[in-house]
């Protein structure tokens, strides 16, 4: 039985990001740390952009989000358990991780309604993706995320729903 549109969709869109996030050139030329940590603040940071195009674009597009979200959450217990964390201590985990989720999504929409100013995002990624690494790259990280949201505003909204999406090369 094949899944329904919107779970199809979602997790499309999920494996878009990832691969995304992934992307060699985040961590060679914009010198994004390629430590668990790094790659949770990229993969949270393509997931957030993904989520931001479809806010507000109805009842499909919120439960594409939703699926997205969903299958988000469900790679990163996999991930926690491919990494040997134990049973009693995933949940846990997961919680931590959520709420980091959660604030970095509250974060980006904030910094993006600040927009032209970008001082929050700025200061945003300096704190979170380069938390534990050299900031100076911090104005080029800002130039692609920036750069990625206003390609994903201008695609057009189907094929986003039908779990394809065009990244912006960096």
């Amino acid at each position: 039985m094949r899944p329904r549109p919107a779970v199809a969709a979602g997790r499309a869109l999920y494996a878009r990001a990832v691969e995304q996030a992934r992307a060699p050139g985040l961590y060679a030329d914009l010198a994004a740390p390629d430590t668990v940590e790094g790659r949770f603040e990229l993969y949270s940071l393509h997931v957030v952009l993904l989520l931001d195009r479809l806010r507000g674009q109805g009842d499909l597009a919120a439960d594409v989000s939703q699926v997205l979200f969903d299958t988000y959450v469900k790679g990163l217990d996999s991930a926690l358990r491919e990494m040997g964390v134990g049973d009693l201590s995933v949940g846990r985990k997961m919680r931590k991780l959520g709420e980091a989720f959660y604030g970095r999504g509250k974060s980006y929409e904030v910094a993006f309604a600040a927009l032209p100013d970008q001082t929050q995002l700025d200061a945003l990624l300096a704190r979170t993706v380069y938390a534990d690494a050299d900031a100076a790259q911090t104005p080029r990280l800002a130039a692609y995320v920036l750069g990625q949201r206003a390609a994903l505003a201008a695609q057009d909204l189907e094929p986003l729903l039908a779990g394809q999406v065009t990244w912006q090369p960096l």
